[in-house]
């Protein structure tokens, strides 16, 4: 549940119960606990919000501009990918995967902490597509060497794909695969057979593609067939809220007003019809 909230990850939560910072009712958790939004539970002392049993997650896509950093807060200055998106209540918003200062298109986000994980874990290798303008000839030698391992300084590396998007002059479009996320992977690539990326653009993170006609600096919240479907992906699924104790009777909110219609006494309704009657 903490992880779902975005408290952070599976692993990491687990090492905070073995270390005795969480509690639940003021008792030290265990590993594989069940909690109900109907008891406290507290980190390092910090009562959890009840929102973050609200276990249904937010997702949303986000056209990332270029000039926008993929950090909480940034000590140049530079505006965040975090400043445009909605405000939360007891949660937080998580990225799944980053994108350069110099690259735009597509960036997700999600509340749900064990989604992210699924999504940008080296191991479940989730294919990312980009569309990239290079400046110069490339030549078939090239693109068959960028499809098999291309010696970069962190390890080899290679395009799933590449595919020719058409161009003019100097300047040519292809659309490269990859399915890891390394910093700057894309134009290093590029770079290690002598061509220069001009402009670079992520068009898709696994299933889900960048909308078309669709402006930078804008968001768009998944609808609950395209969440649970993004769940289904990477074999997971999509949390439902949990129920509520109805053991113990929920209490109006807000001052109460009188009913209307059918419970209102008939004499009561009579009464108020007369007084609403005008007078010749």
């Amino acid at each position: 549940m903490l992880a779902r909230a975005g408290w952070g990850s599976r692993r990491q939560i687990e090492r905070w119960i073995e270390e005795g910072r969480i509690t639940v009712d003021g008792k030290p958790a265990t590993l594989g606990a069940r909690v109900t939004p109907d008891q406290t539970l507290s980190v390092d002392g910090r009562k959890v919000p009840t929102h973050a049993f609200q276990a249904k997650p937010r997702l949303l896509i986000y056209h990332k501009p270029v000039g926008e950093v993929c950090t909480r807060s940034d000590p140049q200055g530079r505006p965040t990918v975090f400043e445009k998106l909605p405000k939360l209540r007891g949660a937080r918003w998580i990225n799944i995967g980053r994108l350069d200062y110099n690259t735009s298109g597509l960036l997700l986000f999600t509340t749900d902490g064990e989604l992210a994980n699924h999504l940008t874990h080296p191991s479940h290798e989730i294919e990312r597509e980009y569309a990239v303008r290079v400046l110069g000839k490339v030549s078939d030698e090239m693109l068959a060497r960028l499809k098999v391992d291309v010696m970069l300084e962190d390890g080899p590396a290679h395009f799933i794909s590449i595919v020719d998007a058409g161009g003019a002059g100097a300047n040519h479009w292809y659309h490269v695969v990859l399915k890891e996320g390394r910093n700057r992977e894309v134009r290093r690539l590029w770079e290690a057979v002598g061509i220069k990326v001009s402009r670079l653009m992520r068009i898709r993170f696994g299933p889900v593609h960048l909308p078309s006609h669709f402006h930078t600096g804008r968001t768009l919240e998944m609808d609950d067939e395209s969440a649970a479907a993004l769940y289904d992906f990477v074999g997971l699924k999509l949390p439902t809220p949990p129920k509520r104790n109805l053991s113990r009777p929920l209490k109006p909110r807000g001052k109460g007003r009188p009913q209307h219609g059918p419970g209102i006494s008939r004499a009561h309704q009579g009464a108020r019809h007369k007084r609403t009657v005008r007078r010749p």
